[in-house]
């Protein structure tokens, strides 16, 4: 005999919603090659769909005046600024310092004066400054894209909402090697920790702030 539906077993218990803020950002992270390249260990079918939703998004964003902001991985040639992350995640030398597949793509490239943070951990905020960089900003809400769902997405939304921003992540725009895992782990950021949103919902939210 089958139990309660997620959605069933989560009702009345996590069911907080969260308002977007005055002033958002888009945050794209780790939108590299090593995703979008057939023949890396990293490539996903379904990253191409989410680069074409961050394309959609930076375009609203720059138009509206709302920051894009992006990030990047590097590692020094024997990946000790990596530490744990690098000895569990041995496919992560397809970041050492200059490799290509570590290169933003041509479609979605950081244009002159957009901030790009490089990380060497999941989080987007782990050791980088952003938290800092979008206080002094007055940012309050962050639209997140990226790679992958279930990993620096899911931790960058995380940390996120610990250093008191609005996390929306936009559905379309995230991809992960596994529909399973990016569905749950989904499921889990818009119970407890963000809200996800639709493309469509985020740029209603990027209109509204221009």
């Amino acid at each position: 005999m089958s139990g309660p539906s997620a959605s069933d077993n989560y009702a009345g218990v996590y069911e907080g919603r969260l308002q977007p803020g005055s002033r958002p950002a888009l945050l794209i992270v780790d939108v590299v090659a090593a995703y979008l390249t057939e023949g890396s260990a990293l490539f996903m079918e379904t990253a191409a769909a989410a680069r074409d939703s961050n394309v959609r998004l930076a375009a609203a964003a720059r138009a509206a005046g709302v920051p894009v902001v992006f990030t990047n991985v590097s590692y020094k040639a024997d990946g000790y600024d990596g530490g744990v992350f690098y000895r569990k995640a041995p496919v992560l030398k397809a970041f050492i310092e200059g490799s290509p597949l570590g290169a933003f793509p041509p479609e979605l490239t950081p244009l002159p004066g957009e901030r790009v943070f490089t990380k060497q951990y999941p989080s987007a905020f782990f050791g980088t400054g952003l938290s800092e960089a979008l206080h002094a900003e007055g940012i309050d809400t962050l639209l997140i894209g990226g790679y992958s769902t279930s990993g620096c997405v899911r931790a960058s939304a995380l940390d996120a909402m610990q250093y008191g921003f609005i996390p929306l992540v936009v559905r379309e725009a995230c991809a992960d090697r596994h529909p399973a895992p990016h569905e749950a782990n989904l499921f889990d950021l818009q119970a407890k920790y963000a809200e996800v949103i639709s493309e469509a919902e985020a740029l209603a939210v990027i209109a509204a702030a221009a």
